[in-house]
This record gives C-alpha cells, sequence and structure tokens, in this order.
C-alpha cells in the first residue's frame, strides 16, 4: 500500500459487542477503512479471499477456527496481508504461537485507540510491533533463548576463545610445550591460559579439565 492510503482492516473478534465498538471508534477515526467484520477464524479466512484486505485484526480465542490457524491460513495464502493480533492473552506461548504463525504485530485488550492506530500503520507497512505492555517481556523472552542455543552450542561460554583453544589441545593430550609451539605462545602465557582455565571450569587439575573438555566433545 502507499503511504498516501487508508489501510484497508478486517476485524477478527467472536464477542460482537467488542467488535461493534473497535469497529466504530476506528472508523471515527478516519485514520483508517474498516471493509469487514468476522466473528470466527473461518469467516476471516474467507473474508480476507474475497476481501484482500491490508490488515486483519485477529482474536487469538475464537470458535470453529482459533486466531492462530487462521493468521497461519491467511499469511500462507496471502503473505501481502499483515495480521495484528488484538488479545486478552499476553502469556510468551501466545505472543510467540501467533508470531510464528506469521502475525506481524501483538496487542493486549484494553490497548487504547491511539496504540490500536500505531499498530496498524506499523504492521500495513511492513514493521513488527508490540503493545509497551510486552516489549520488555519479549525482548527477555528471546535473550533467553539466545542464551539457551548459546548453552548449547558452546559448553563453557565462560572461556575466552584463547582458553577454549588451550582447552581443544590439553583433551587432545598435548604438553604446555606442545600447546606453544601449536600457537605461537610462550611457555608462560600457555601455562597463564592453562590457570585460568582450571579456574573457570572449577577443577583442581589437568584430568578433571581433559575429562569436562572430552564429555563436552572437545579433544576427540
Amino acid at each position: 500500500m502507499t503511504t498516501d492510503v487508508r489501510p484497508r482492516v478486517l476485524l477478527a473478534d467472536d464477542h460482537p459487542v467488542y467488535r461493534s465498538g473497535l469497529s466504530l471508534m476506528l472508523t471515527s477515526t478516519g485514520a483508517v477503512e474498516v471493509i469487514g467484520t468476522a466473528a470466527d477464524g473461518i469467516d476471516a479466512v474467507d473474508l480476507v479471499r474475497r476481501l484482500l484486505p491490508d490488515v486483519v485484526v485477529m482474536d487469538l480465542e475464537m470458535p470453529r477456527l482459533d486466531g492462530i490457524e487462521a493468521t497461519r491460513r491467511i499469511t500462507g495464502r496471502h503473505p501481502d496481508v499483515a495480521v495484528l493480533a488484538l488479545t486478552m492473552h499476553e502469556d510468551d506461548e501466545s505472543v510467540l504461537a501467533a508470531m510464528l504463525a506469521g502475525a506481524r504485530g501483538y496487542l493486549i485488550k484494553g490497548a487504547d485507540q491511539a496504540e490500536i492506530l500505531r499498530a496498524i500503520n506499523a504492521v500495513a507497512h511492513g514493521e513488527i510491533i508490540f503493545g509497551p505492555a510486552l516489549a520488555a517481556r519479549i525482548t527477555a523472552y528471546f535473550a533467553r533463548l539466545a542464551a539457551a542455543r548459546t548453552a548449547e552450542t558452546d559448553p563453557f561460554p565462560q572461556l575466552t576463545g584463547r582458553e577454549r583453544e588451550v582447552l581443544t589441545l590439553i583433551a587432545g593430550g598435548m604438553t604446555n610445550k606442545q600447546i606453544a609451539d601449536r600457537l605461537s605462545l610462550s611457555p608462560k602465557t600457555v601455562r597463564n591460559n592453562v590457570s585460568a582455565v582450571l579456574a573457570k571450569l572449577q577443577v583442581a587439575d589437568r584430568t578433571q579439565a581433559v575429562l569436562r573438555a572430552r564429555e563436552a566433545g572437545l579433544g576427540r
């Protein structure tokens, strides 16, 4: 859509009072054009096919077909249609499920007029948006995912790159002198790195360090 055209919006929500109220509120602003409403996910999917809105404002909990599956079908068949979830659910699992289904934004019911309009315009122009109440939690959620992934791929995140190299060579059976020759380091530097590795792994000697390293798949 071009920047001088109002977003064409379809509303999907199974509560008629909320659906009507939201439609009236959005229409009264003159900032968007409400082109249809749906009472469940099946109607939403059908209306998107017939009307091709710019944005679908989607409740997640609806009869016949829930908002997550409706979002998945809509975004799969009509990738240019943006879905904005507007729901009572604010748990991490619901947010993640909606985003994985293809939603570009997520707001909690109770968001004010300005928030909803801002989100509609943002997703209509390809942006990803979360309501203020969710933004910090989503950032923390993905930080936890990143930390868990790092822990899986890097068993010793406390080690520096050089210390990890030294540990790998220790696990491969090399002496300090051999490590120094391999890495072009002085024997003193290698000794210091070995000491740091033992301290950070909280082990008493090289043998225990080797066991820890080989359990993690290093030095084999």
